[in-house]
């Protein structure tokens, strides 16, 4: 199979988990909503890192290199492991997935919606966005996180590090931890997108799907999300050149 369709159903698996926590945590009824059982970052931050595992492990059985970022598909373009028209058409698929991703969540928790009226809890469960309303702090914020992100993931497979070669699929459980790391650590004024299809695609979806106490979609904020981890692509790239990652 393609890796253009692995990567697309991939990404659709990494937001279906990913809103999917987040709806549990911000829907009034759900379980793991905070006034009923106390859910919140934890369980947030926990449930994206084993989305982005569970997606990876599907591209990857599909074909795919499990990058499930368009950001991190422009990094390894900058590397020499894609040529730019091979990387477009991937990271097309990936906004489709998490678009779909999003669609699959919204269905999973229909009842939940209208019985929720914080317009916030609502938008949060599909898109990120800043804490203090201050859009130049949470875009550095996000190149920031995402560049250490990148950094990373290319210090897993260094020579040094994997030694005579790390297990096939070990790799998406060190992304995992670093994913939840980098939520723990770094996601609290942005709400960590690093990846511009995350935000994009569940934003999209927010603002055309039927929920009747929705409020905006946010719109203002958006290149935030979008360019914050593009930038972060080329600061990543410059570090990791710089001091021997590639």
């Amino acid at each position: 199979m393609s890796i253009v369709v692995a990567e697309f159903v991939g990404t659709t698996v990494l937001m279906t988990f990913g809103c999917g926590v987040c709806a549990n945590v911000n829907l009034n009824k759900s379980r793991a909503n905070v006034s009923v059982l106390g859910g919140g970052w934890i369980t947030i931050t926990a449930g994206w890192a084993f989305a982005v595992m569970l997606g990876a492990f599907v591209s990857n059985a599909l074909g795919g290199a499990g990058e499930l970022n368009p950001a991190l598909v422009l990094f390894k373009v900058l590397a020499g492991a894609y040529t730019l028209p091979v990387a477009i058409p991937i990271m097309v698929a990936e906004l489709a997935g998490a678009m779909l991703g999003a669609a699959m969540t919204w269905l999973a928790y229909l009842p939940h919606w209208e019985v929720t009226e914080d317009k916030g809890a609502i938008l949060g469960t599909f898109a990120t966005g800043a804490m203090i309303k201050n859009d130049m702090a949470a875009f550095i914020c996000e190149i920031i996180s995402t560049t250490f992100l990148f950094i990373c993931l290319t210090a897993f497979g260094s020579k040094l590090v994997t030694g005579a070669g790390m297990s096939p699929g070990f790799g998406n459980y060190l992304a995992a931890m670093c994913i939840w790391a980098v939520g723990l650590s770094l996601g609290g004024p942005s709400g960590y997108a690093l990846n511009p299809a995350r935000d994009l695609g569940p934003r999209i979806m927010h603002a055309i799907l039927p929920i009747s106490t929705k409020g905006s979609s946010n719109w203002e904020y958006v290149w935030v999300p979008i360019l914050g981890p593009f930038v972060a692509a080329f600061v990543a790239y410059g570090i990791c050149t710089t001091i021997g990652l590639l």
